[in-house]
């Protein structure tokens, strides 16, 4: 087996739901599925072809196994040891694993943390709009803990999304912690026991899934690009994805539908 062929079947994306979602599984068991530089461009080819098929209408994001979501960086013995100067003048824009900090995935991205997502693991957590974990799954920007810090979006996108105080309880601890005190702090919307999760992760599918895929990429476009603007400021915003949406075939299907009382068939254009 080649080293690409290696590569490609320790990161899978398999298409579900007449394809319409694709499910992106980091399939490296024996290091908790930890992420190396080759499985980080597996991860980056992947991200762009999903963002160019726009016959996708969700992503959902996953390790492999039960024990774990993802460990972050792989600082396995075998794994190319970097400084932590090497690593910062090599950070990717687009964040661990190219998701963390991607701005241009503009459909839902559902993350199912089935185990440990820890430092780069919890980063990318981060980087997915909507986060569905197994009671027996533990969170932690644990770099501190080995000398690191979270470069990779993990200090700034937690502080976006919680109270200071619990952000630095977290960031200057480095501690581990249970879904569900993440659940309290509004970092995940569901905790659900280990055998229920893909029934769980379906569930939140099929809600997606009922809505107008254009609207879902409006949506996207305009929570990320109105961060940090006033209401009003947001309000004025011209974006591609809104002025596609409101002017498409969906748009139109959804009054037929609503007027018809059924289910709406979106055209996704």
């Amino acid at each position: 087996m080649s080293g690409d062929e290696a590569v490609r079947d320790e990161v899978r994306c398999v298409r579900e739901y007449d394809g319409q979602v694709a499910r992106v599984v980091i399939d490296r068991p024996r290091v908790l599925n930890a992420v190396d530089r080759a499985t980080t461009e597996r991860l980056r080819e992947i991200w762009a072809e999903l963002e160019a098929d726009r016959s996708i209408r969700a992503v959902v994001v996953t390790g492999a196994g039960e024990r774990a979501f993802s460990t972050g960086a792989d600082m396995s013995a075998g794994a190319t040891a970097k400084s932590g100067l090497e690593y910062w003048a090599g950070l990717d824009p687009d964040g661990f694993g190219a998701l963390s900090l991607r701005e241009t995935l503009d459909v839902p991205v559902i993350a199912r943390v089935n185990g440990y997502a820890l430092g780069g693991g919890m980063e990318m957590v981060l980087g997915c709009d909507i986060v569905i974990a197994a009671d027996h799954a533990r969170f932690g920007l644990t770099e501190p803990r080995v000398g690191r810090i979270p470069l990779d979006g993990g200090v700034f996108r937690l502080m976006e999304r919680v109270p200071h105080t619990q952000a630095m309880g977290l960031l200057l601890t480095g501690r581990k912690v249970p879904a569900a005190e993440m659940y309290r702090m509004g970092l995940v919307n569901e905790v659900v026991p280990g055998e229920r999760l893909d029934e769980a992760v379906d569930r939140w599918l099929t809600e997606v899934l009922a809505c107008s895929p254009m609207s879902l990429r409006a949506i996207k476009q305009m929570a990320r690009a109105g961060a940090g603007l006033t209401a009003r400021q947001a309000h004025a915003l011209r974006l591609p994805a809104l002025m596609e949406a409101v002017d498409s075939e969906d748009a139109a299907e959804g009054v037929r539908a609503f007027q018809e009382k059924r289910p709406p068939v979106w055209p996704g254009r």
